[in-house]
């Protein structure tokens, strides 16, 4: 029996993790298809004149269990991955292709939705049932329903081609982080790290079978070596190996998967009639046009390239007092946080006993339910894909459920980089039984060690937090249509219930809940308080210019009509787009756009410009919780009625004027970051 192809007989109908086995996904996919192609035949071989109930409906009901095995493989493809499981990735992946694409270019399929949607204006639809259609017209006509002839069977064999190039570049990338490891057995040449890194380092090294300490590419233990390693050869060392990822022209370069991704995306959006890669994509976000993206990202350069640059300039007379006349790349984490010691007496160091993984964790339940009444109980009767993740069932404040809650927060071999929250079951409304949703919380971070427990820096305590808000937005959602559910949104709105959460994280009264030392149990004192929240916009216009350079890089990449990859090497490609923003000089073995998988293996092509974007939104939204209390139950439930709960039901704008009441503007932005 393959427990994929059952009803899981599960607490909640989570999924059997235990029982199922890599053998398993194949034949399961390949059954689900088939089934998902008879649900389709039954819609187009009906006899009866198209509607929104026998066609709307019954394509949105299509699939389901084709979607639910996807979101188990592909999950764990990113978590707990191994050889096998991605050898089933590429050869399922252009089955799923295919499979897309028989239904996108099915034309009896698209004559039936277009009837529906022709005639819409006569169906008295409400906004969720209007944007469901809307939806699925346009996902039919963005992906080749009005192609003709050859052009419908090249598009299939782009689709086939980039499915596959977007697998192959994570796997490369995945393999470059785990090959690299830099094994140390002399003392001396660790000064300045903190105790918590060599125990990580030294546990490391124990679990390898080796001597002394042992660093890897890993955030956890790249991150604290760059930061406070005073060997400046060894800091060298390893940002160089960091960044030439998949540049170093071995078997897991991606410097022709990268072009090949780039020429493909383009020629599917001219088949498609659009100019470019970015025109296509942003046809459908708040954003709408590349001009739009590219003139926001210019108006906030402007804004925050004078500070990025004296910030740059106080950091390279601060290093020089230490000998260093050329401030590289590989000392600026190192001197950022000496000189934020010196300005403000900030160590992160010294603050990281108070913020124990499980306290920071309860801490976020507790704005949660604050603010929307939830509860978070840890349940052990939930399977799980590995030993290290905890489950916790979810319930509102009169006690009913609302969804399951895996958190996975520590770094292995099988899982790749980063921190991203994703969904094991959607969440939609069918015969009047709302299902509830299965979110996930994938982080990195410092695993316990022997005498110590996970300990996080702030900047760990932001991104958990960040990430739970992305939860959130998925357990509370409450929509009909489980395609239009939680966090199916523009991805440039996707950003705002996980960047407002960050917010919470600087106020003293949510401080005070949960930032206890882990030793003695002392609330954090007030003094440190301050220095968070004076450090808090320390370097934002070098870091405003870094999150700026990466859009940007992004949109060189996808909005250009006329780039011709054969002519350029991707590094060239890449100095000449960071020419406006850069600060530290290039090193020549680096490359970032053969490691970026944000948008050569996620899906933020043409996109990455939303985490400034939703900056923008987080920043005023928050500052009207900040005039009405920041636990204020009124606007937390209005936030999560007109934005958490609705999903992607309405125009993202429509959203957020109906919680904030007018259009966001961006002063709240740069006042916070100190740049007006």
């Amino acid at each position: 029996m393959n427990p994929l192809l059952q009803e899981f007989s599960t607490p909640y109908e989570t999924a059997p993790f235990s029982k199922i086995k890599n053998e398993h996904f194949k034949p399961a996919f390949e059954k689900a298809i088939e089934l998902a192609k008879a649900e389709i035949a039954a819609i187009t071989n009906n006899s009866e004149a198209p509607n929104f109930k026998n066609t709307t409906e019954a394509l949105e009901n299509s699939g389901k269990t084709l979607d639910r095995i996807s979101s188990i493989f592909f999950n764990l493809n990113s978590a707990e991955t191994n050889d096998a499981i991605q050898k089933i990735a590429q050869e399922v992946s252009p089955l799923l292709s295919q499979f897309s694409n028989d239904i996108r270019l099915n034309e009896t399929l698209f004559e039936r939705v277009k009837s529906v949607y022709d005639s819409k204006s006569n169906l008295n639809l409400n906004d969720e049932e209007t944007m469901l259609l809307e939806k699925q017209y346009k996902g039919f006509s963005r992906n080749g329903a009005n192609l003709k002839g050859k052009d419908r069977e090249v598009l299939r064999e782009i689709d086939m081609k980039l499915s596959k190039l977007s697998l192959q570049f994570g796997e490369n990338s995945l393999a470059e982080t785990n090959a690299f490891e830099l094994h140390i057995t002399d003392r001396n040449q660790l000064k300045g790290l903190p105790e918590g890194a060599l125990e990580a380092a030294k546990q490391t090294a124990q679990q390898k079978e080796k001597e002394g300490w042992l660093f890897t590419l890993d955030y956890p233990s790249y991150i604290p070596f760059m930061t406070y390693l005073d060997n400046r050869g060894l800091r060298k060392d390893m940002a160089i190996a960091f960044g030439k990822k998949a540049f170093q022209g071995n078997e897991f370069d991606n410097q022709e998967i990268v072009k090949e991704i780039v020429a493909l995306r383009q020629q599917r959006a001219q088949l498609l009639g659009y100019d470019t890669h970015a025109h296509y994509v942003l046809e459908e976000r708040m954003a709408e046009t590349p001009e739009t993206v590219l003139n926001f990202s210019h108006e906030l350069l402007n804004k925050a390239k004078p500070a990025a640059e004296k910030e740059f300039k106080e950091l390279s007379e601060f290093a020089k007092k230490d000998g260093i006349n050329d401030l590289q790349k590989w000392d600026g984490a190192y001197y950022s946080e000496k000189l934020k010691k010196e300005l403000f007496d900030f160590d992160e160091e010294a603050i990281k006993p108070y913020f124990k993984l499980e306290n920071v964790l309860k801490g976020a339940f507790t704005v949660a339910n604050k603010l929307f009444g939830l509860q978070f109980e840890e349940v052990f009767d939930i399977d799980k894909y590995h030993e290290d993740v905890t489950t916790y069932k979810v319930t509102d404040e009169n006690n009913e459920y609302v969804a399951i809650f895996y958190a996975d927060f520590f770094p292995r071999e099988g899982k790749r980089n980063g921190a991203w929250m994703t969904s094991y079951k959607g969440q939609s409304i069918k015969n009047g039984i709302n299902s509830r949703p299965h979110i996930s919380n994938v982080c990195n971070f410092t695993k316990p060690t022997e005498t110590k427990p996970s300990l996080l820096t702030f900047n760990e305590v932001t991104t958990l937090f960040h990430e739970f808000g992305h939860g959130l937005h998925g357990m509370l959602a409450n929509t009909t249509y489980s395609s239009l559910s939680g966090t199916s949104v523009s991805w440039d709105f996707v950003e705002l219930p996980s960047q407002i959460f960050e917010n919470w994280c600087y106020e003293e009264d949510v401080l005070k809940i949960f930032a206890k030392h882990y030793e003695t149990g002392e609330i954090i004192p007030m003094q440190l308080i301050n220095k968070i929240k004076d450090a808090a916009t320390f370097l934002e216009g070098m870091q405003t210019l870094r999150q700026l350079s990466f859009g940007l890089l992004d949109m060189s990449w996808h909005s250009q009509t006329n780039i011709d990859v054969n002519s350029i090497t991707v590094k060239e490609f890449e100095q000449a787009s960071f020419s406006e923003t850069q600060l530290y000089p290039d090193v020549q073995e680096n490359c970032m756009s053969t490691s970026f998988s944000h948008i050569f293996q996620g899906g933020y092509s043409a996109g990455y410009y939303s985490y400034k974007w939703a900056e923008v939104l987080d920043a005023d939204a928050f500052e009207y919780f900040k005039q009405e209390g920041i636990f204020n139950k009124e606007i937390g439930s209005k936030f999560k009625n007109t934005v958490l709960s609705q999903g992607g039901t309405q125009k993202p704008m429509n959203l957020y004027v109906a919680f904030r009441g007018k259009k966001p503007n961006s002063d709240a932005l740069l006042k916070r970051a100190g740049l007006l």
